[in-house]
């Protein structure tokens, strides 16, 4: 075990036993904030930050070791895993002094990001998007609208994708804003999940006027800025994807008596080997990401993967569970299967994924 780990270890024998007591559970947004604030009192809610940006600045063996530590407590999600993963990188790399500070306050739940991207007509087709910020004074204001925003209910602030150009090209025009959700003019309405959850939102900018310094990285240039943030998503799904093997192996202990159904048993293992290939394939990706280089669209492979084996794990699980899990409701089965019928929209469609792959990777030629 390395050094890291052996550290994470110690603090999480001495602190979880009482989380687990005061949020037995932690699928609830009380108990992953819960836990970040005591991973973060540790130094431990994003390790793999720069240490100037208050992480550790672990390598890739560090950060899979230190994830095992986390499943092997029962740690949920954070809950700003929005502002971790993906923004806080990205207003490390392109933020003004002002802007990077919020990096302290992602780490502490003090803010809660989301990030304002889909639209209804520019889904996984970011360049399609109309929602405006025009120049207003000493800064811009905005009129739009967003949908599928993650978190959008919860969140505190947002990092904004707007076209500031409309006569430019599609993927020209665009900037980026770094915007405070309770602005004048914001409206957020919940969208209710086939779960029964509502972690997505719609958010309507009416007139909302922010300043100058909301812009990050250059004026017309946020595809760039956004093609980082995408590519943190991208890597986080890397990391989602070696959690599946855990997944895998504690369905498996969940059977104490063994699997006694043979075609039961062929599925598991053909889950476990999918698993596993993911898992792999994710261990490469971040072996790469950790030496500098960019994320880039390879990684397009690891989110189809994890997609198609996350779905496929949930129809596995619930069929084990038998007719008596649906007739209970909304057990852990179910929830799983129903939540796994967005793996493959989450993060780019699978279709979007396959034609990212062909096109940038195998080189073929557009459709």
């Amino acid at each position: 075990m390395s050094t890291a780990a052996e550290e994470l270890r110690a603090y999480l024998d001495e602190v979880t036993p009482a989380l687990h007591r005061a949020w037995p559970d932690n699928r609830s947004f009380a108990a992953r904030l819960a836990w970040q604030r005591a991973l973060h009192l540790g130094g431990w809610a994003a390790p793999h930050w720069p240490v100037e940006d208050g992480g550790r600045g672990l390598g890739i063996l560090d950060r899979l070791a230190c994830d095992a530590e986390l499943a092997r407590a029962g740690a949920p999600d954070i809950a700003g895993v929005f502002g971790i993963k993906n923004v806080g990188p990205t207003i490390s790399r392109f933020g003004t002094p002002g802007q990077r500070a919020s990096l302290p306050r992602i780490l502490s739940t003090e803010e809660i990001w989301c990030q304002g991207f889909s639209e209804p007509d520019a889904g996984s087709d970011l360049a399609s998007l109309r929602t405006r910020a025009e120049p207003d004074g000493d800064g811009f204001r905005i009129n739009g609208q967003k949908v599928w925003t993650s978190d959008g209910m919860r969140a505190t602030h947002c990092m904004l994708l707007v076209r500031t150009d409309p006569g430019a090209r599609p993927h020209q025009g665009i900037s980026v804003l770094l915007v405070p959700l309770d602005t004048p003019g914001i409206e957020r309405r919940p969208l209710r999940q086939i779960t029964g959850d509502h972690e997505f939102a719609e958010l309507f900018f009416t007139d909302v006027h922010v300043p100058a310094d909301s812009l990050l990285g250059p004026l017309n240039e946020g595809w760039r800025v956004t093609m980082t943030t995408l590519g943190h998503e991208r890597a986080g799904v890397v990391e989602l994807a070696n959690s599946l093997q855990r997944d895998v192996k504690k369905a498996v202990a969940g059977f104490p008596d063994g699997v006694a159904d043979p075609v039961l048993r062929q599925e598991l293992a053909r889950r476990y080997v999918e698993a596993r290939t993911v898992g792999l394939l994710g261990r490469d990706v971040l072996r790469a990401l950790s030496a500098g280089e960019q994320p880039g669209p390879a990684q397009s492979v690891i989110k189809l993967g994890w997609s198609l084996t996350t779905q496929r794990l949930g129809e596995t699980l619930l069929d084990a569970a038998g007719p008596a899990a649906i007739a209970a409701g909304d057990g852990p089965e179910v929830h799983r299967f129903l939540r796994g019928r967005a793996s493959t929209i989450a993060a780019g469609t699978t279709e979007v994924m396959k034609n990212i792959l062909a096109e940038r990777v195998l080189g073929l030629p557009k459709g």
